[in-house]
């Protein structure tokens, strides 16, 4: 292994490995598959940045964001190693290039988003291009018993057998011991090549101060004004759950004298990359953020993580304080939240819950497409099929994994339906370039394709019939490969919209409704899960045993100590997290008063779907769908009107007004 230790020294400038590098990249240059489960800011990248550099081929490392690639591009840039990344906020010109590079074998490191492979076009291109490794960041969102699941991921496996990579190599700060089983299995990781470094922290300080909802802005500025008056400021991060509270908060700071700046996903990126930048320069000591912020913020010397709001879940607060101290100096971690937040938590649950109907509606969309007969295709577009059901795109996605986790549906290949392009010559000089069947193929696109003023636009299942009237290949993979050589080489210039994602229908179910029933009871456990999660999280942060250890253990870590002594139940302040005193129930009349404005627009809409406790419980609640958004239901008065009661009880309530209608199928 000396070729790795002299690439640390000589590459990286480093003269020994943090704990759990060495296995993990022994692993990899052994050929062996692996996992590394390094708590956030404990060295992670290197376990692919250095082996990459040894494996023959390239290593394609996948992310939930690519926003948390770029400190990685940056590093790997100082140190002269050749990485690039493919994203959406990139020009045709810059992907070219890259692709390029990636074709002749200069970019060693390949960064893409988990989306990214929904490209056809994008796997038609990594299809031809060798790979050694694939790295997946966040490797926790494969799995169903994770905090952040995201079904993208399920379909890894898949790709990694479609693109024939013969080894992976999993990252991930935040897995439980059933999180990493799953992980395993799907990826084929024996156990030994697992390394988990423990997710004890001897650094932090760990406070869990509760206080009530309108004292707590006051206690914040208190308790920030020693720390941020310090010469120079300290560093810190103050997480809150709701863009608005991130702008509230950070100018009720600002006026107490406290300088800090507001980050969420609303603001445009170029605001967020100026205030990412100044908080890494030190000019902004102190982001109040939306979780937003802070994945792939490298930034080490981050002296105070708050949180302000609940997090979502032990995984994400574990998370979180992970970023402070990262170089080993003390750092504190306070928690000013208490329950009073919980129903904002536990609404972003059931708002992600579809309605039994709504599934049928799913279900009913896939047999209209293929009938009863298995074996036909069902083509559909995401966005439509969300606005049809009503179901929000992740639950949807999820909805689609499980149809294919039961053998109804299977997942044959995904397609841009508009492919637009614009000649940058006469067509005749286009054909004129190519010799014999090459020319007749060349010839057959551009008769299939129908012009209008200067852009073509492709009718594939025309071209299919052409080629097989004049006994041409045009199959789409083989059209798609030979449009991109021609914008290769600058003769033409290519868009494609409208993603469609092409699933064959394997099994139709015998009983609609049953299914609609087995997948609603599914999403209802899922949803029972994730409000267990959020309540397994306050009886956490209310220990009277030591903070840091049962943190640890929520990982499956038995190695930190008994007593750390740095945490506020250590020093016997065990906390109890306060309840927000609940507002009565609206009287019956103002119930209905209030549901008013969304039922006449209903009514006026001729959406023949039913009004349940659900969609009306949505609507008082705050909570967003596709429904509620094309109906503009966040400007009518009763939008939001009983966000400060919990999800349950409004449902409760409206259930037995008279005016919804229980959902069934």
């Amino acid at each position: 292994m000396h070729d790795i230790d002299q690439t640390l020294q000589q590459v990286f400038g480093y003269t020994d490995f943090r704990p759990g590098q060495r296995p993990v990249i022994e692993a990899i240059a052994g050929g062996r598959s692996a996992a590394a489960i390094f708590p956030t800011g404990s060295g992670k990248s290197l376990c692919y940045q250095l082996p990459a550099l040894h494996l023959p081929h390239l290593t394609l490392v996948i992310s939930p964001l690519l926003a948390l690639m770029q400190d990685q591009l940056a590093f790997l840039a100082r140190h002269g190693i050749a990485a690039a990344s493919i994203d959406s906020g990139q020009s045709r010109e810059q992907t070219a290039a890259v692709m390029e590079g990636v074709k002749r074998g200069e970019i060693r490191i390949l960064m893409i988003s988990v989306e990214r492979l929904k490209n056809e076009r994008f796997r038609a291109f990594i299809r031809r291009v060798p790979i050694s490794l694939m790295v997946v960041d966040e490797a926790h969102c494969i799995s169903e018993w994770g905090h952040n699941f995201r079904p993208d991921y399920l379909k890894l496996p898949d790709y990694r057998r479609d693109f024939a990579i013969p080894q992976v190599l999993l990252l991930t700060a935040t897995a439980t011991p059933k999180v990493i089983s799953d992980m395993r299995e799907r990826f084929a990781i024996a156990e030994e090549d697992v390394t988990a470094t423990g997710f004890y922290r001897a650094n932090l300080d760990l406070q869990v101060s509760p206080v009530a909802a309108g004292e707590r802005p006051r206690a914040l500025v208190d308790w920030l004004r020693p720390r941020l008056g310090a010469t120079p400021p300290r560093p810190t991060i103050v997480y809150v759950t709701l863009q608005q509270t991130a702008e509230r908060l950070a100018a009720y700071l600002s006026k107490a004298g406290l300088p800090a700046a507001a980050y969420h996903a609303g603001l445009d990126s170029e605001t967020r990359e100026r205030l990412q930048g100044d908080f890494m320069a030190g000019v902004t000591p102190c982001i109040v953020a939306t979780i937003a912020f802070g994945m792939g913020i490298d930034k080490a010397d981050i002296r105070h993580v708050v949180h302000f709001d609940l997090p979502k879940s032990v995984e994400n607060y574990s998370q979180e304080i992970g970023r402070a101290g990262r170089d080993g100096h003390p750092s504190e971690c306070l928690m000013l939240a208490g329950r009073d937040h919980l129903n904002v938590l536990e609404n972003f649950v059931y708002g992600d819950t579809p309605e039994r109907h709504a599934i049928r509606r799913v279900i009913d969309a896939m047999l209209d497409a293929g009938g009863q007969a298995p074996g036909a295709e069902w083509e559909l577009m995401l966005g439509s099929l969300s606005q049809q059901s009503d179901i929000r795109p992740l639950p949807l996605k999820t909805l689609l994994v499980q149809l294919e986790l039961a053998g109804i549906i299977a997942p044959r290949y995904s397609y841009f339906a508009e492919y637009r392009f614009r000649l940058h010559e006469a067509p005749e000089a286009l054909v004129a370039r190519f010799e014999g069947e090459r020319r007749a193929f060349v010839q057959t696109i551009l008769d299939a394709a129908s012009q209008a003023r200067t852009w073509y636009t492709l009718d594939f299942t025309s071209l299919t019939q052409l080629g097989t009237e004049r006994g041409l290949d045009t199959r789409r993979a083989r059209v798609i490969t030979a449009l991109d050589y021609f914008v290769d080489k600058g003769w033409m210039t290519l868009e494609s919209k409208q993603m469609t994602e092409v699933y064959e229908v394997l099994r139709p179910p015998v009983d609609p409704a049953a299914l609609a029933d087995k997948l609603h009871a599914y999403f209802q456990g899922k949803e029972q899960a994730e409000i267990a999660r959020l309540h397994a999280m306050l009886t956490l942060f209310e220990s009277e045993t030591c903070l840091s250890r049962r943190l640890a253990e929520w990982f499956g870590d038995d190695r930190a100590p008994q007593r750390c002594g740095h945490c506020s139940a250590c020093r016997g302040e065990v906390a109890r997290l306060p309840a927000s005193e609940a507002p009565p129930p609206p009287a019956p009349q103002a119930l209905a008063e209030l549901c008013q404005p969304l039922l006449q627009q209903l009514a006026a809409s001729g959406d023949d779907r039913p009004v349940t406790p659900d969609l009306l419980t949505r609507f008082l609640c705050g909570l967003t769908s596709p429904l509620l958004t094309r109906l503009k239901a966040r400007r009518m008065a009763g939008f939001a009107a009983l966000e400060a009661h919990r999800y349950g009880e409004v449902r409760d309530w409206l259930a037995h007004s008279g005016l919804a209608r229980q959902d069934s199928v």
